[in-house]
């Protein structure tokens, strides 16, 4: 066990308040770790990591002002070596590639145990990755099938994102409010998709989506 002055300090990353003080007290029980801030979103995470020294960021994957990933990358930038554990609502396949490929150090459903999430803290606090069996098998597959890739994995972070929320029925407004984007960049992210996989139109897409588990 940790000396306690070797406490790992956490940042606590989550837009809803009831699952932060959930993470808090899973993690407060814990003698080796410790929560030394919380943050409601993603600009308010990089403010706090600014000033306030963390080990490790625990992050959701879907926050409002910024999308998780997007925040990771900004946080990769500006704290290259601080080890970023993503947290998900969503199956843990649908992000979890995407979540490493930009830099995160593991990734974790929310609906796993609690002790998963603590031994997954101190792994990525001692500069190792953390994925579950079934991301695993996940990455094994992205590597191996490069060369038949389906097509949604050829889209960029903000595509994908777009693809997931048109496939669960979200206008263009309701993606543009989430997303922070002006309509008109979204529908330019909508053509694209279509076209980079040969769609028609929403109802194709929609059915892509529901058909390859994409829907959020």
């Amino acid at each position: 066990m940790h000396a306690m002055s070797q406490k790992i300090r956490v940042l606590i990353a989550d837009d809803h308040a009831i699952i932060r003080h959930g993470l808090k007290q899973i993690l407060s029980d814990t003698e080796d770790l410790e929560v030394v801030a919380e943050a409601d979103g993603g600009v308010k995470a990089l403010q706090v990591l600014r000033n306030t020294q963390s080990d490790v960021v625990l992050m959701d994957v879907s926050m409002p002002d910024r999308n998780g990933i997007d925040t990771l990358k900004l946080i990769k930038k500006e704290f290259p070596r601080l080890p970023v554990l993503m947290l998900s609502m969503h199956p843990e396949e649908q992000y979890a590639v995407r979540a490493l490929r930009a830099g995160a150090a593991g990734y974790l459903s929310k609906q796993g145990a609690p002790e998963q999430l603590v031994t997954a803290i101190r792994q990525v606090a001692a500069g190792k990755k953390y994925v579950s069996a079934a991301v695993a098998e996940e990455l094994a597959n992205a590597i191996g099938e490069d060369v038949e890739r389906p097509p949604h994995e050829k889209l960029s972070d903000r595509e994908y994102q777009t693809l997931c929320m048109i496939s669960s029925g979200k206008t263009l407004t309701q993606i543009a409010e989430q997303l922070n984007l002006s309509v008109k960049t979204v529908s330019v992210y909508r053509a694209r998709l279509l076209e980079k996989m040969k769609l028609r139109n929403n109802a194709e897409l929609t059915h892509y989506g529901l058909k390859h588990g994409l829907v959020e």
